[in-house]
Formats: C-alpha cells, structure tokens, sequence
C-alpha cells in the first residue's frame, strides 16, 4: 500500500468493494487497487502520459457539454482540475504521489484512466471546499458533484482514452522537444558542412583508403541524414494524428455521441496546433497499434542514423597522434583514472547508448504490437509498455541530440594539415591515373609505391612521366600533377581546374 505522508488512510469504495487509500492523495479506490496489484518496476506510467490525459478529458468535457450531454457547471470544473493536472499539481506535491500506478498494469491502460478519473473528480471536491474521496458520495453528486466515471469518462473507455493519450504525449513531445533538437544539430552540420567544404581528405570505404573527398561533402551526408530524420518525424505526427476517440469499448462507440470522436480531434487540434483526426476505422484504432510500431520504427531509423554520425566522429576524431586525426574533438572531461592527459569521445559514446537503448525500445514496441502477443482480437492490451517505451526513445533522442550538439559539434575542429598529409600518403590517389594508364598499370604503380614506402606522385614521376598515354600522348609531370590533384578528383567526372 501507498504510504500516506500524514500516516493516515481513509476508506474509499469501488465495484469490489472497501479500500483503504492514503487520507492525502487524490487517487481513490481503484488506483490503489493497481497500486497493490502490479508492484513490478517501480516506474509509474510517464507523466507525458498523465498531462496527455488531462489535455484530453478537458477536450471531452467541452465536447460533452457542447453536445447537450455534460453541464455548464461539471464541465468548467472538469476543465479547471485538467489544468491543474497540466500544471503538475503543483498545490499537492506534483505528479507523482497521485499517479502511481506502474508501467507494467493492465494492458488496456485502465487502471491509469481511473487514476485519472479520481484525481480529476477528488480535484474537484477539493477545490469545491469538500474531503477528498467524496466524489461518488449520491447527496455530492446529486449537489453537482462530479463522478470519476459519470462525468470525467463520459462517453469514453479506456480502451479508446488510452491509446489517444498514446498518440497525444507521442506527438507532443515530437513536435515540442524532438524536432527542435534534430533541427538544431541539422543546422550545426550543415554549417560546418559549408565552413569545411575547402578542406581536401581521403575518403574510406571497408575501412581502407578510398579516393579523396571533402570533409565539406562527409558533413553534408551527415545533415541530410538528420534532415531525413526529421521528414521522418513529420510522418510520425501524421500517422499519430488519427486518434481513436470515439470507439468507446471495441470501437462500435457504444455510450457515445456519433460526433464525439470528430468534435474531441477537432478540440484537441485547438489545444496543441497539432493536425488531429477521428479514425477513419476505429476497429483498426483500438484492436492494433500499428500507427505506434510505425512511430516507433521511425525513431529506430534516426537512432541507427544518429549512431553512424557519431561513430564516424569518434574514428575521424581518434588519436591524437596515433589514429585518424581529421577531426579534433573538443575535451569535455579527463578520459581516464590510470592514463594522464587521455581525452576520450565520450559525447559520441552516450550519444551511441542512447542510440542502442532506442533501438531495444524498437524491438520492446514491435512485440507489443504483434498479434496474439499485443494486439489480440479486439483489443491492444500492451499499451502502456508501447507507451512508455516510446516516450522515452523521444525523451533520450531529444536530450542526446541536444547534447551531442551542444558538447561536441559546437566545439569540433578540423585538422587541415592532418587531411592533406594522409590523402598524399594514399594508393588511391592511383585511381585518377587509370583513364591515363589503365586499370592494370595503376593497380601496379599503387602495389610498387606500398612496396618501396613512396607516394603514388613519386613512383608515377619515375616511372609514368615520358610515357605514353592509352591516346598515344607523352604524359608529362605536369599532367600527372593535374590528374593527382585532390581537389579535382571530388568533383563530378573526377576533373576540374587544379586547386579548384
């Protein structure tokens, strides 16, 4: 049982009977029912969850009274303990001690809709000079009183509420933390991007020398990538805007008005300035959360993305002396408690952590979605892991892009001279001088220069100058300057002025 900060317990009822509740929560008997039934995690249901919620019970108070159904009176004061719900509840110690229950409850949600529900009525008795745990009391209600189910779940389920507070937190936290971050450190790259786009390198591919390219061009993949990401969040809230609201039990809508779900998507577009829809098939909304494996595999996508820009940083940046060196990391802290003066990448370390835990997210929302595991005939019943496992993979991409940003892409340098010293040292700079020589002459040059420790221009000044060329021309020293010059070969066609 939830332990009361006063010590005490006051006796609440629900369809099974007598609880005892903490006297200083506003939860009721059914809340405390999850609480003792599902000590699992310790973890309660997100709060993006619970402010969700309460964003969405006002939507449907205004839309119950707009429809003839739900008074003046318990709609302004539904609307009112929503806003407080929004707040934090800042006047009852904040979210936590009144929204418990833990992530791991009943599949459908439902014990975190009644949570809701209680609070959003005991609010109520509260702010109307009434003890907490008066809100089924008949003569309260009888009085105007609001009832957790009568009034706060008018013409709702938790089998609609739940996934379409899913939907709702998911989008906003994309389109209020997540988009801004990735916005961000797109801009950052592409920016260094443009700085850097005079700054000749080798290029890599499997790891080994490769012909040059600009470190201006690695940059600009690196941009598009986050920007790809970003056109991946923006289908997101697409797919997330189709709400379930309305299909009440099992989608038919039973107990609700036939405008409800369009009116309550409508209201909450208000609210947000987010796009939201009634579903189109409510069948589909409620018995499947195939709009949430979707959303889900999108932030696994910018995740695997997200890794591959911060390990390629962390091999570019390696060294100082001994590794790749293009790049000089900035030194945020000391790297280790035995070697002095070692500086690690430990900003692209947790920004590839994150990356992973995101990714197992993936796999945790992907189950959950699966028939007969999730999504099981007329019903998703893994919401709240869908839910929460989201949540967090927007919360970590938010906060490690923002980081990433901040800490390391802000600070990072380019070595110019390091760039230019390994693309001189390369064999692939033979590649140039196969439409002079041929594939086979190259190949060999390249072999010959590896065996006698020389740079291809060397090598070629011995033995290519004076030759012919596969035309039949003499090639000249200048020529093979003109056909070796790094610049020249990241252009298209793998020629251009000599410097660029």
């Amino acid at each position: 049982m939830a332990t009361p900060t006063n010590g005490q317990t006051r006796i609440e009822k629900d369809t099974m009977g007598e609880m005892h509740v903490p006297s200083d929560v506003l939860y009721g008997a059914s809340t405390q029912r999850a609480v003792l039934n599902f000590p699992v995690s310790g973890r309660a249901v997100p709060g993006g969850i619970i402010r969700a919620y309460a964003v969405l019970k006002a939507s449907c108070a205004r839309v119950n009274h707009g429809l003839g159904r739900l008074d003046q009176e318990r709609a302004h004061a539904i609307v009112e303990a929503c806003r407080e719900v929004q707040d934090g509840l800042p006047a009852f110690g904040g979210l936590d001690r009144h929204f418990p229950v833990d992530v791991y409850q009943t599949g459908s949600g439902t014990s975190t809709n009644m949570n809701v529900n209680e609070v959003l009525a005991n609010l109520v008795c509260v702010r109307r000079g009434q003890p907490i745990g008066r809100s089924k009391d008949p003569a309260w209600i009888a009085q105007g009183g609001v009832h957790p189910n009568d009034h706060v779940n008018m013409g709702q389920s938790s089998n609609d509420t739940f996934p379409t507070a899913m939907h709702l937190a998911a989008a906003i936290a994309i389109n209020e933390s997540l988009l801004p971050a990735m916005q961000r450190m797109a801009e950052r790259l592409e920016s260094h991007a443009a700085s850097w786009d005079r700054i000749v390198k080798i290029g890599r591919t499997h790891l080994q020398d490769a012909t040059p390219i600009r470190l201006g061009q690695e940059f600009s993949g690196y941009a598009s990538q986050v920007r790809h990401g970003e056109e991946r969040l923006h289908r997101a809230l697409h797919t997330l805007g189709e709400l379930a609201i309305g299909g009440t039990a099992v989608g038919t809508g039973i107990n609700c008005h036939e405008e409800f779900g369009r009116r309550v998507a409508a209201d909450l577009t208000g609210q947000t300035g987010i796009c939201f829809r009634e579903a189109v098939n409510h069948f589909e909304a409620q018995h499947a959360k195939d709009a949430y494996v979707e959303t889900s595999g999108h932030l696994r996508t910018i995740a695997v993305g997200l890794t591959k820009i911060a390990n390629d940083i962390r091999w570019l940046g390696s060294g100082p002396r001994c590794g790749i060196g293009e790049l000089a990391l900035p030194a945020v802290q000391p790297g280790s408690s035995i070697m002095p003066g070692k500086v690690n990448p430990v900003i692209c370390e947790s920004m590839m952590m994150v990356c992973c835990q995101v990714i197992g997210h993936d796999a945790a929302v992907t189950c959950g979605g699966l028939g007969g595991v999730g999504s099981l005939l007329d019903l998703n019943v893994a919401m709240p892991m869908m839910a929460y496992s989201v949540l967090d993979s927007i919360h970590l991409l938010a906060r490690a892009c923002e980081m990433f940003d901040r800490n390391l892409l802000a600070d990072l340098r380019p070595d110019p001279e390091r760039c230019a010293s390994l693309i001189e040292g390369s064999l692939a700079m033979c590649t140039s001088l196969v439409p002079v020589i041929g594939y086979d002459k190259s190949a060999a040059l390249a072999k010959e220069a590896l065996r006698q420790g020389k740079t291809v221009r060397q090598l070629a000044y011995e033995t290519v100058a004076g030759t012919r060329d596969l035309a039949g021309g003499e090639i000249s020293r200048a020529d093979i300057d003109r056909h070796l010059d790094p610049w020249s070969m990241t252009l298209p066609g793998g020629e251009g002025s000599a410097g660029g």
